[in-house]
């Protein structure tokens, strides 16, 4: 079963310096029907103006991902954490017993569009941790590219829990295929144009929870697209 999120019905919040769409019930978005799927709490998909950020505050026991698709995302923390996170690249933050950070646009003349992903971790309590890691176009266009994993397979990041993220970039008549193991399940989620999966049409900004499909095939014309692998 593939069951569609449209972007048109997400959480919106325009705060000026922030404009956010929330997939998930998140601060001060509620919607029962989409509290997260499986262990994926939070898909955000934020554009932050020049200049402008989140200052710094605090997380604990949640496996952050950040995935930006323009501009440059400046992040800092606590536990040693620090750089300029661009289109490419994929950062992995876990708060553990407790982190303080802050992201903002690193750019002073242009905006930086980026996706936050919240997971929830397979045990409390970890000490935090931080990674970030760049996957060249090569290795993501026509193909699924693993960039987080929960054994860091094929240089992937780590993430503690059992969950697979793939990230793809899709040119007219490239597709891929990705089986799923008995019991688990999957979200797509569509970051840029427009892409087709097991025959149903998505959008950017839309996503799909997948469940009961032995696989999923994607295709697309300029898309982008990231796949968690979920238990």
């Amino acid at each position: 079963m593939i069951r569609i999120r449209k972007a048109s019905e997400r959480g919106h919040f325009d705060h000026g310096w922030l404009n956010t769409y929330h997939t998930f019930s998140f601060a001060d978005y509620h919607d029962e029907e989409f509290m997260g799927f499986r262990t994926l709490r939070v898909i955000n998909e934020d554009r932050v103006r020049e200049g402008r950020g989140f200052g710094t505050h605090g997380h604990r026991d949640m496996e952050i991902v950040s995935y930006v698709l323009e501009g440059g995302l400046a992040h800092r923390d606590n536990a040693g954490g620090n750089g300029v996170l661009t289109p490419g690249e994929v950062q992995r933050m876990s708060a553990g017993t407790g982190v303080m950070h802050s992201e903002a646009n690193a750019s002073a003349t242009d905006p930086v569009h980026f996706l936050q992903i919240w997971i929830m971790p397979d045990q409390r309590g970890i000490t935090p941790g931080y990674e970030q890691k760049r996957f060249a176009e090569t290795e993501r266009r026509g193909t699924l590219r693993v960039v987080a994993s929960p054994d860091a397979r094929d240089g992937s990041l780590k993430i503690h829990q059992d969950v697979t993220i793939y990230t793809t970039l899709l040119d007219q008549g490239q597709k891929v295929t990705h089986e799923f193991a008995p019991e688990r399940y999957g979200w797509i989620q569509v970051a840029r144009g427009e892409v087709e999966v097991n025959g149903v049409k998505l959008k950017a900004g839309d996503g799909a929870a997948i469940s009961g499909e032995k696989s999923v095939t994607l295709s697309g014309t300029g898309a982008e697209a990231l796949l968690f692998d979920l238990s």
